[in-house]
């Protein structure tokens, strides 16, 4: 596990309330980062209609849309992976995560259907990505709290003293971002179902021990 991982998940928490009114206010900076500045309605306005959303809608509108979603969506999702560590040492850890498989597929799917109309220029996504920066709302935000539950559950032997629980997020987290990036751009007959693929996922991360898997699931 990284020093920058091992500082954030020692960062005192905020209760649940109050992480999701200071993700949705971060979420609010990041609108006014990218807003900012004398080059903003060229980058954001653009010269035209993008007819992707609810009919003619512009670069900016877009992005402001984007946003929007984001700010509601983001601390909902944050919220989900925080309360897995309510679930520390009960029921089964694959049957814990599969509804967040689940919910990440959903919440990577609607999010990369906003996102797609709004970056449309590079300099709007190199807005994004300093934005990210100052507000600190990068993947790991995400990655950070699932690494909690599965180093917790690791000390509770639930878990394989092999597994390294940094990667295993990063690695469900990337399967949920995947399908829905598949389904976005072929379409959901070229895909499994949501639920297959989030069952998939997280049984291949093989993270329990052989003596507590299921009977079902390969060594």
């Amino acid at each position: 596990m990284t020093a920058h991982v091992r500082a954030t998940m020692a960062t005192p928490q905020l209760d649940p309330h109050q992480k999701a009114q200071e993700t949705r206010r971060r979420v609010l900076e990041m609108a006014v980062f990218m807003k900012r500045e004398d080059g903003e309605a060229g980058m954001l306005q653009g010269s035209g209609p993008y007819p992707g959303l609810r009919g003619a809608v512009t670069p900016g509108q877009a992005v402001d849309m984007f946003l929007a979603l984001l700010q509601d969506r983001l601390p909902v999702w944050l919220k989900i992976l925080d309360d897995l560590m309510h679930l520390v040492g009960k029921g089964r850890v694959g049957e814990n995560l599969l509804p967040i498989a689940r919910a990440g597929i959903d919440y990577y799917a609607e999010v990369q259907s906003a996102a797609l109309p709004a970056f449309t220029s590079p300099s709007v996504t190199v807005r994004f990505r300093e934005a990210m920066k100052d507000t600190e709302l990068g993947p790991m935000s995400e990655v950070v709290p699932l690494t909690e539950y599965l180093a917790a559950e690791q000390r509770a032997g639930r878990i394989a003293p092999g597994v390294d629980p940094l990667a295993s997020a990063r690695l469900l987290l990337a399967g949920c971002f995947r399908h829905a990036y598949y389904e976005l751009f072929v379409g959901t007959d070229f895909v499994p179902s949501r639920d297959d693929s989030a069952e998939e996922i997280v049984r291949e991360l093989r993270l329990e021990p052989p003596d507590h898997r299921p009977a079902d699931t390969p060594a």
